[in-house]
C-alpha cells in the first residue's frame, strides 16, 4: 500500500502519541482489565474516535484508509485500545447510511466533539451468526416504541452513550423483520448490565449483557424504516471488519518485532538465536504472513474509500479471516522463539497471542467470512 503524505504524517502522529501513551498502560490494562477512560478523551482530542463524521457535522471527514492507519499502529502495543480508536463506526454509519437527516444533526454533532463512547448491540444469547434467531422485541406503543429482551457481547455498551440496537418489531422469522433504535442506556428506565464477561485477552475492552425490560424508546430514534435495521448492521460491518484486519496487522507486526528483538539478544550454544536457520525461517515466514495481509487490509480498505460496495463486501470478509489467521499464527510463533519465557507475563507475546484469539471470533465469526466468500465466488 502506498500512502500519501498526509496519511504517512497521520500514521507518524499515531506512532508517536502510541509511544507515548498507550506502551506504557498495555500491560496493566490487561492485567486490571480496567477500561482506559483517559485514551477516549486523548482519542476524541485528536478525532480517531470520530473518524468517520462527516466534515458538515463537526467530525475529521476520515475514511477507511485512515481507520486502517490508527487502528493498526495502536494495536501493535494493545488491540484493546486500538478498537477504541474509530469506536464509534458502528453507531455512525447506520445513521450516515440508513438514518434522517434530523438524527443526524441530532447526534452526530455530539460524536465529533469526542469524548462519546457508543456501542452498538446485535448479538443475543441464542442469536450469534444466526442473526434472524433474535427474540428481543419493539412493539410500537404511540409515538414510541417498548423494547423487551437481552443482549449479549455488546462490547462498551456498559460505557455507552448511545448504542445502537436490534430488535425485531415483526413477526416475520427472517432478518426482514429486524430493525434498528438508538438508546441511551444512561437515560432511559429499564436498561440494566449484567456482569463483565471475564475474556482470556482483548482485556480493558467490557463485554457487558444488556437486560431491556419495558425500555421506551421514542418513534424518532427509529433508524430508517421499520424491518431494515439488519441491512444496516450489515453495511456498519463491512466498514469494521476491515480494521478488524489491521488490528490484526499490528498486533502480529507487535509481536515479530518482540521477536525479532528478542531472537537477536537471545543466547545458545554461544550464539544468538537468530543466527539458527531454525529460527530464521519462522521470522521469516512471519513476516511474509503480515505483509500480505497488510496488503489485502488496505486493498480492502481502497475499495471501501472508492465506495465500491460489492467488492467491499467480499474484500472484508476475506481481509478480516486471513489477518485474524495470520495474527494467531504468528504470535504463537513469537511465544515460541521466546521459548519459556514467552509463555510468562513477564513479556508481551503470551499476552499477544490470547489477544489474537479473539480476532478469528468476533465481528462475525471466520467460518461465517469463509461462508461468504465462497457464496461471492459461486453465486
Amino acid at each position: 500500500m502506498k500512502f500519501t503524505e498526509e496519511q504517512h504524517a497521520f500514521r507518524d502522529s499515531i506512532r508517536r502519541m502510541v509511544e507515548r501513551h498507550v506502551a506504557p498502560i498495555a500491560a496493566e490494562i490487561d492485567e486490571t482489565d480496567r477500561f482506559p477512560r483517559e485514551l477516549v478523551e486523548l482519542f476524541g482530542e485528536m478525532g480517531l474516535m470520530q473518524l468517520w463524521v462527516p466534515e458538515r457535522y463537526g467530525g475529521p471527514d476520515g475514511n477507511l484508509t485512515m481507520m486502517c492507519i490508527a487502528r493498526e499502529e495502536i494495536s501493535r502495543v494493545s488491540p484493546a485500545c486500538g478498537s477504541i480508536a474509530g469506536l464509534n463506526t458502528m453507531f455512525i454509519m447506520p445513521l450516515l447510511h440508513f438514518g434522517s437527516e434530523e438524527q443526524r444533526q441530532r447526534f452526530l454533532p455530539v460524536v465529533a466533539k469526542g469524548g462519546v463512547v457508543t456501542a452498538i448491540a446485535i448479538s443475543e444469547p441464542q442469536a450469534g451468526s444466526d442473526v434472524s434467531a433474535m427474540t428481543t422485541r419493539a412493539v410500537r406503543d404511540g409515538d414510541s416504541y417498548v423494547i423487551n429482551g437481552r443482549k449479549q457481547w455488546c462490547s462498551y455498551g456498559v460505557e455507552a452513550d448511545y448504542i445502537v440496537l436490534m430488535a425485531r418489531t415483526s413477526a416475520h422469522s427472517g432478518a426482514e423483520g429486524i430493525s434498528a433504535f438508538v438508546i441511551e442506556p444512561k437515560k432511559m428506565q429499564g436498561v440494566t448490565f449484567g456482569r463483565h464477561e471475564r475474556k482470556m485477552g482483548w482485556r480493558g475492552a467490557p463485554n457487558t449483557p444488556i437486560f431491556l425490560d419495558n425500555v421506551r424508546v421514542p418513534l424518532g430514534n427509529l433508524i430508517g424504516e421499520e424491518g431494515k435495521g439488519f441491512k444496516a448492521s450489515m453495511r456498519a460491518l463491512d466498514l469494521n471488519r476491515p480494521t478488524i484486519g489491521a488490528q490484526s496487522v499490528g498486533l502480529a507486526q507487535g509481536a515479530l518485532d518482540a521477536a525479532v528483538a528478542y531472537a537477536r539478544e537471545r543466547k545458545q550454544f554461544k550464539r544468538s538465536i537468530a543466527e539458527f536457520q531454525g529460527v530464521q525461517f519462522m521470522l521469516a515466514d512471519m513476516v511474509m504472513q503480515i505483509e500480505a495481509a497488510r496488503a489485502l487490509v488496505y486493498e480492502c480498505a481502497r475499495a471501501g474509500d472508492e465506495g465500491d460496495w460489492e467488492r467491499l463486501n467480499v474484500l472484508a470478509s476475506m481481509a478480516k479471516c486471513f489477518a485474524s489467521d495470520m495474527a494467531m499464527r504468528v504470535t504463537t510463533d513469537a511465544v515460541q522463539v521466546f521459548g519459556g519465557y514467552g509463555y510468562t507475563k513477564d513479556y508481551p507475546v503470551e499476552r499477544m497471542m490470547r489477544d489474537a484469539k479473539l480476532a478469528q471470533i468476533f465481528e462475525g465469526t471466520n467460518q461465517i467470512q469463509r461462508v461468504v466468500i465462497a457464496r461471492h465466488l459461486l453465486a
